[in-house]
């Protein structure tokens, strides 16, 4: 498994086999940039490490929404994890197939549980009794029969970031194991609903088996519990959170993953479900900045690029680390920077205190491992238009979504008549 694929050739900066540089002369800087190879490597590893089982991936649409990014999974198979009616609507257009769409999302509506029930989609992921009662009701309305998972809140600590842990008793998402046996025995009872399985996701960027290990552990455990009470269940979904190197981390691999986990699945007889996103997207693409100017204060370096926090949040909001590669790549002796945009905040930052080979006005930085949780979470703010988005494959390259222009930022806008009245 390769971790990027970014590389050098003479000192210019690949994606696959295709130079950076040439893309960015064509689409303009800034622009998303993903490798179809990598995201094919990542669907065809999961399903090796876990062949021992009847395995299937539903991919994290939130991570990465682009339908190109989407159809690309669709194919190798992947269903998808979603969180919205919006999420479904895109997965449907890329291809996916509804019956391996699962739902999940503390807050779904009435409005969202018809369209999702209208589709056939596979599984809706329970977090609440309100919820059941609200998807038993529009379904018998509908005259259709809900299959559903019960979320459950392990309390397992992920050793994650606090935002981006799911799994403790503090968390608004799932149940405990006594709320949510009691939810299976209410479910049970409703005509309306199909019990199908049973859901865990403790968090993100995980990056030890010993978290996953204990959920599944102690969600199985509610599986043997309810099977003493006649309640059957067929799914284990795992959720997702497996961590991908962004600086030294050391996440396991699927397969030592699947070795902690795989034996208790076979044991009880479930088939798995897991739903990455991050791991399967993330490294595959890379932000693409170009630097504007150098400005040297008396304590800081700045490196003010093109690209900003409206088109990558994670460092400002979670002060995440994204290696940074430069093209070209120079010798000699580099220095230390913060790399900033434009945008009127002093959060606006890609890196701090980061050590760079030497750059020049002009130069291309990748903000590489942004194939997840990046155009996604891309704002207008400061009213900037949101970036293009390309793939490529092998020596050729697509653009997936266009660069937005002006007038995107004001459509659907109104001015209502009494602004427009000319003054008596």
């Amino acid at each position: 498994m390769t971790e990027l694929p970014f590389h050098y050739q003479k000192g210019e900066l690949y994606c696959e086999s295709m130079p950076v540089d040439s893309i960015a002369e064509d689409v303009g800087t800034p622009f998303y940039l993903y490798s179809y190879g990598h995201l094919v490597e990542r669907v065809k590893t999961l399903k090796q490490a876990f062949s021992e089982v009847n395995f299937q991936t539903h991919f994290a649409a939130k991570a990465n929404s682009n339908i190109s990014v989407l159809r690309i999974l669709a194919l190798e198979g992947c269903g998808m994890d979603v969180v919205s009616a919006g999420e479904i609507f895109r997965c449907i257009r890329a291809g996916a197939d509804p019956s391996s769409i699962v739902f999940a999302g503390v807050g779904k509506q009435e409005w969202e549980m018809r369209y999702a029930l209208e589709l056939g989609i596979g599984c809706f992921n329970i977090e609440s009794e309100a919820e059941l009662e609200l998807l038993g009701a529009v379904a018998k309305d509908m005259g259709k029969r809900a299959p559903i998972a019960v979320r459950v809140n392990p309390d397992v600590d992920p050793k994650t970031h606090p935002y981006i842990s799911t799994g403790l008793k503090k968390s608004k998402f799932g149940l405990t194991p006594e709320k949510a046996k009691a939810l299976y025995k209410r479910a049970m009872e409703m005509d309306s609903i199909e019990i199908v399985g049973i859901h865990c996701h403790i968090g993100s960027q995980i990056t030890t088996v010993s978290p996953f290990r204990d959920a599944v552990e102690r969600v199985i455990a509610l599986v043997v519990e309810l099977r003493k009470e006649g309640i059957t269940i067929r799914d284990l979904d795992m959720g997702g959170g497996l961590g991908i190197r962004y600086k030294h981390e050391t996440p396991p691999t699927p397969f030592e993953l699947a070795e902690a986990v795989v034996p208790m699945v076979k044991e009880i007889g479930l088939n798995l479900h897991m739903e990455p996103g991050r791991w399967i997207s993330g490294n595959c693409g890379a932000l693409i900045t170009k630097v504007l100017f150098e400005k040297r204060g008396e304590t800081k370096n700045f490196l003010v690029v093109d690209a900003a926090m409206n088109d990558l949040a994670r460092p400002s909001l979670y002060g995440a680390y994204h290696s940074i590669m430069a093209s070209p790549l120079r010798e000699g002796d580099g220095d230390v920077w913060d790399v900033v945009g434009p945008i009127c905040e002093s959060g606006d930052f890609l890196a701090q205190e980061r050590e760079l080979p030497p750059v020049k006005p002009g130069d291309l930085l990748a903000v590489c491992s942004a194939g997840a949780y990046g155009f996604t979470m891309s704002s207008n703010y400061n009213s900037r238009c949101r970036v293009p988005e390309v793939l490529v494959k092998g020596e050729g390259y697509w653009l997936i979504r266009e660069r937005e222009e002006f007038e995107d930022l004001v459509r659907g806008e109104r001015i209502p008549p009494f602004l427009l009245e000319e003054e008596e």
